[in-house]
């Protein structure tokens, strides 16, 4: 019933990283039809704050108080994936330092983003209900500082861009936050965690560095992992051909090793969605992750021309949910739910690109559903678009 479209092959240049990727489609499948109902969200693994300790906060108004409630639910409650030793929490019962000193007025943006620089184990004591604490500028990682950056909201932090900037960066090549190697693409340090955390209303838009994207955080180097945390409202550009990531933007990880998001959910209801020109939760240039036990739902790639960018248009669209180019790379998704995301171009729920055919895709015990895409996608897998070494493995899983 559909007509082939073209592939056309491009290098895209995303700052001093290889040429990234060919784009365009492959013959489109028929939209699904009406599916079962979501299971619902559910409880992660829950984090406890801890008593004060070395705490940095002040006086301010930086911090909201919010009606006692249970403790941050996130993930698919359903999800059974096996999680490895490397991607389940970091205790963080004896910190190196704690924001706050017992109310939400002591946990101001300023704590925040003065703990992130110095490093270490990061724990919050903001009093005995959920706060929000209104970040006024962005919190960024020292490079020299860790090995281990630790951030653990203990399931009652939310951290909240406004709507007007990135919430978390780091970057081991920026000669700003200091080089601590000669092969700051390929380190091992710093190793950056975020747990039992919510990120809210960040926005990069216009932040063009490195490429763009990272509405809520933005990592490049070293390691990266995420765990029983939110990401609701994030925003990331409107266009462009390779740039994306309304919730997370990753950038290389040392040795290739993956970016583990565990027990999290992105968007999850209606309204509370990540929107980007591309990926709008998550988005990489020649990274790998592992997705286990989350839900990703209700976020949109809103570009317009896809990558390379057709004439006449701005470029971007693809990966409603995931957006993923470069060349030597693997996802993995397992126990995990993808579904109502939507992408312009291709991929409501995945775009997957192998500049050298190399790359390989699973999804294991997941059900992605409801994921159009308005041009194009790979034939038999629906919501998804892939180039790759061979066709995505699926085990255990509901496409539709």
């Amino acid at each position: 019933m559909t007509s082939l479209v073209a592939l056309l092959v491009l290098g895209v240049a995303t700052a001093t990283l290889p040429a990234c990727a060919p784009d365009d489609p492959a013959p489109a499948a028929s939209q699904p039809g009406p599916p079962a109902e979501p299971e619902a969200l559910a409880t992660g693994d829950q984090g406890v704050a801890p008593a004060a300790r070395d705490g940095l906060g002040g006086p301010g108004a930086s911090a909201s108080p919010k009606p006692a409630g249970k403790a941050l639910a996130a993930g698919n409650p359903n999800g059974n994936a096996t999680v490895p030793a490397e991607a389940r929490a970091v205790d963080t019962s004896r910190p190196t330092r704690t924001i706050g000193t017992g109310t939400p007025a002591s946990c101001t943006s300023a704590a925040v983003v003065k703990a992130v620089a110095a490093g270490g184990v990061i724990t919050f004591n903001c009093g005995p209900a959920p706060v929000t604490i209104k970040m006024t500028a962005t919190a960024k990682v020292r490079n020299a500082n860790g090995p281990k950056v630790v951030l653990d909201g203990g399931g009652k932090v939310t951290l909240s861009g406004q709507g007007q900037r990135r919430i978390l960066y780091m970057n081991t090549c920026d000669e700003a936050q200091g080089w601590t190697t000669s092969h700051c693409q390929n380190q091992d340090h710093p190793q950056l965690t975020v747990q039992n955390l919510t990120f809210a209303d960040g926005n990069s838009t216009g932040d063009k560095a490195e490429g763009g994207g990272g509405g809520a955080i933005f990592v490049r180097g070293g390691r990266f992992k995420v765990f029983n945390s939110r990401f609701v409202r994030n925003r990331c550009d409107r266009t462009g051909p390779d740039l994306g990531g309304a919730a997370i933007r990753v950038l290389s990880q040392y040795e290739n090793k993956p970016v583990y998001v565990v027990g999290s959910t992105f968007g999850g209801a209606a309204g509370q969605g990540g929107s980007c020109s591309n990926g709008g939760a998550l988005s990489s240039i020649g990274v790998s992750w592992v997705v286990l036990n989350s839900v990703l739902s209700h976020n949109e790639a809103i570009g317009s021309g896809a990558n390379p960018a057709k004439s006449g248009t701005p470029g971007g669209g693809s990966g409603g949910a995931i957006y993923c180019d470069g060349n030597e790379f693997t996802v993995r998704i397992a126990g995990t739910i993808i579904e109502n995301n939507k992408a312009n171009e291709g991929g409501g729920a995945i775009f997957f690109v192998s500049n050298n055919r190399t790359g390989t895709m699973t999804i294991e015990k997941s059900t992605l559903r409801r994921n159009p895409s308005a041009k194009f996608e790979t034939r038999g897998f629906p919501g998804i678009f892939f180039l790759g070494a061979r066709n995505p493995t699926v085990s255990g899983s509901k496409l539709s």
